[in-house]
């Protein structure tokens, strides 16, 4: 049995080992790379990536990265494609072949029925002389020196190899295609992700609670207000744009220092330069500016006239905090 001396020891060598194999690539780094992203992002139709076994798996994330960078992918099993998938191949599509030796059975099979095709073949494979590499057009090595596992045989540092490749062509064409966050957002639209870029002030203003006062409203129907609509504050406004801002905390000074408050306007207490945002603006930049301005809610508006307010909380029931 491994003592945990041991066990942390073969970690750090396993790290050690593929983070090598890692920083070794451009090592190998041809102009058969840059000419594959060339080809592909002058492509009319998409990349299929193929594989059987550990790199299948890689082939799958890799299409996964390709698609939310905006390269239309599609997997397609080796050991599949001679039965039948082979359909999903169409004109003017490019074809990225994966495998650590390059002679393996599935893909030797595969090759013929794809050059009959005459698609591009583009080859992730770490021997140089191997059937795959000299039957594709493009050649991209993914050398290593040994697996990290102790036996040298489970795909482990190769398949990390192939991971990283696939996502540096996924990288160059996002780049080459000034692929930008409203871009990334459209392929995004789940998730925490993809409310930070798509959700706006205007999605999560509750226009049943629009705290509005005007310059001449009395303490009573300030605090009023604030009390009925939830959101510790409320909007002054003039000709519908607003002009200040009365907090829980400007309404506590008043009753600190103010003997007549009953007396008190919402003129008198309201802080005359409140932060404003567009309703256009994205909810995670609104939160940005909250955070800047160390305050609790922010004003909403659309071509300038008052819209709603927003309270932190109603960014915390989001899940962006």
């Amino acid at each position: 049995m491994k003592s945990k001396d041991n066990i942390l020891e073969i970690a750090v060598n396993s790290f050690k080992n593929q983070g090598n194999a890692i920083l070794n690539l451009h090592k190998f780094l041809t102009q058969d790379f840059e000419n594959a992203v060339k080809k592909i992002q002058s492509s009319n139709g998409r990349v299929i990536v193929s594989g059987i076994g550990k790199s299948a798996i890689i082939g799958n994330k890799i299409v996964a990265t390709l698609n939310s960078t905006g390269t239309p992918s599609i997997f397609m099993h080796a050991a599949e494609a001679i039965h039948g998938d082979l359909g999903i191949i169409q004109k003017d599509d490019i074809i990225i072949l994966l495998s650590k030796s390059g002679n393996t059975p599935e893909i030797k099979n595969l090759i013929p029925f794809i050059k009959q095709r005459k698609i591009s073949i583009i080859s992730i494979t770490s021997e140089p002389n191997s059937y795959l590499a000299k039957n594709s057009d493009y050649f991209l090595n993914s050398h290593i020196e040994k697996e990290a596992c102790i036996n040298n045989l489970a795909p482990t540092t190769s398949t990390t190899v192939q991971l990283v490749i696939g996502d540096a062509i996924a990288i160059c064409l996002s780049e080459l295609n000034g692929f930008n966050k409203n871009d990334f957002a459209k392929h995004h639209p789940g998730g925490m992700l993809g409310k930070k870029l798509y959700l706006k002030a205007i999605d999560i203003i509750n226009k049943n609670l629009k705290p509005q006062l005007i310059e001449t409203d009395n303490f009573k129907t300030i605090i009023d207000v604030i009390s009925k609509n939830l959101l510790g504050a409320a909007v002054v406004v003039k000709d519908n744009k607003p002009i200040g801002i009365i907090t829980d905390g400007d309404i506590r000074r008043v009753f600190t220092l103010e003997s007549n408050y009953k007396d008190v306007t919402a003129k008198d207490i309201m802080s005359n330069s409140p932060v404003i945002i567009d309703s256009e603006t994205l909810v995670s930049s609104a939160l940005s500016i909250m955070n800047e301005n160390k305050i609790s809610q922010i004003v909403v508006t659309d071509n300038n006239n008052y819209s709603g307010l927003i309270h932190i909380h109603n960014i915390l029931n989001e899940g962006l905090i």
